[in-house]
């Protein structure tokens, strides 16, 4: 709940994911993780053509470092999982927030966990989309990736359970022999005497943001299945044995996931460039994602190539959720958005108007490349658009943006069923 300056209390905004069941929900969840990965397939190839590799590479560091430390705590927080004492949580904490983190989605991602005790673990890797995708790239990319950017950002995230974890490799690319597996090793190891981790400028400019502070609708512990992440660490993150108001939250925090991480990435593109550049880069690192992301949405949801279909996949997006942050309504022929927080923002949503249409026709696109958008003002005065979705008789060719993400692995990635298991000490 809500409250106000004179107290009164409001309801929270409910969730647009709540309309989905709670099996649309189990598999909708993990999309969305993997959605947040592909964000930067997306903006860093950009970053690369305006500023080159080792300034995309520092970009990525900022983004990753300024955002996963605020929404790591906020899962842990909405899961029932944070520490007993603020900054003093243990190797299960870190690796449950790495579960449930848009940087290492299930599977794409599929970090394999190990715990000698509280204080002592390792995880490995049996399968890296992200080294996948920068593999054929060429060898200085690996390193940018696997040691410059991944040294910095580990420790970032694990600062959000406890300052003094460190993350430190045992192996890790590039690969020698070429086909090595596991992908890379490392330990995670928390100890009193090392040096704290802070957290750098950016961090506090983020923390300061909407995005950072949103309440969202508490999960309801009424319903059948699991409501919190409390308990032992499992092998695989079960999606499908928690509640459908636990899968909704998740839903919600991970599109927040996404939100901050664009939030640290503006401010990082914006240090090195002028505001047109940092639109540039900021819309066609949006248009990108987005079409990935509507199809990979379309396809895992079974929604139909109709407007209405269309008009469903605008309402399910992340660029239109969470509801608390983004202010959009819908019915069967069009979506309307007014200012929200997502404005104060500056996040996705402001970069779309009815002279910017690009993301939103890669959305409905990647349903039938034969829709379309028709974007206007609001008739009533108040500050926002309508979208509605139309049929054209020549299909659309697919926008450059989205053809560079669809260069990642991530775009066709297929998960599989699979078994969890606890993971007990060794």
């Amino acid at each position: 709940m809500n409250s106000t300056a004179n107290n009164t209390v409001t309801t929270p905004v409910p969730s647009r994911y709540a309309g989905l069941s709670r099996a649309e929900l189990a598999v909708v969840v993990p999309e969305l993780l993997l959605i947040g990965q592909l964000i930067d397939r997306s903006g860093m190839a950009w970053c690369i053509s305006a500023f080159g590799r080792e300034e995309m590479a520092q970009i990525a560091i900022e983004e990753w470092a300024a955002s996963s430390p605020i929404y790591t705590r906020r899962m842990q927080q909405a899961l029932g999982y944070a520490p007993e004492v603020p900054g003093k949580g243990d190797v299960v904490t870190i690796f449950k927030g790495l579960q449930l983190d848009i940087g290492a989605p299930p599977q794409f991602m599929d970090f394999r966990y190990t715990v000698h005790d509280r204080w002592n673990g390792e995880f490995h890797l049996d399968h890296c989309g992200a080294l996948m995708d920068v593999e054929p790239m060429g060898e200085e990319f690996v390193v940018s990736m696997c040691h410059d950017i991944e040294d910095p950002t580990f420790d970032a995230t694990a600062v959000a359970s406890n300052p003094r974890a460190q993350v430190r490799p045992i192996h890790r690319p590039p690969r020698v022999p070429a086909d090595r597996n596991p992908h890379c090793a490392w330990t995670v190891i928390i100890d009193e005497s090392y040096p704290p981790v802070e957290g750098i400028p950016a961090l506090a400019v983020v923390q300061r943001s909407r995005a950072a502070t949103l309440d969202l609708a508490p999960i309801d512990t009424g319903e059948d299945g699991r409501s919190d992440y409390s308990g032992p660490l499992l092998s695989d993150f079960e999606f499908a044995a928690f509640s459908g108001s636990a899968l909704t939250r998740i839903a919600d925090e991970v599109c927040l996931q996404m939100h901050l991480l664009d939030r640290a990435f503006a401010i990082a593109v914006a240090d090195r460039t002028d505001e047109a550049g940092t639109l540039r880069i900021r819309r066609k690192q949006l248009t990108g994602v987005a079409g990935i992301a509507a199809e990979r949405l379309a396809r895992a949801l079974g929604l139909p190539r109709t407007p209405e279909g269309a008009i469903r996949l605008l309402e399910l997006h992340p660029l239109l959720n969470p509801a608390a942050y983004v202010n959009a309504t819908a019915d069967h022929t069009a979506v309307e958005v007014r200012r929200g927080p997502a404005d104060e923002d500056q996040a996705w949503i402001s970069l779309v108007d009815p002279d910017e249409i690009a993301p939103l026709q890669a959305i409905v696109r990647a349903l039938d490349p034969h829709l379309d958008v028709e974007v206007t003002g609001l008739t009533d005065g108040t500050d926002g658009w309508r979208c509605e979705v139309v049929r054209r008789a020549v299909p659309a060719k697919e926008d450059d943006a989205v053809a560079v993400t669809r260069f990642s692995s991530g775009a066709g990635f297929a998960f599989e069923p699979r078994r969890s298991l606890p993971i007990t000490p060794v």
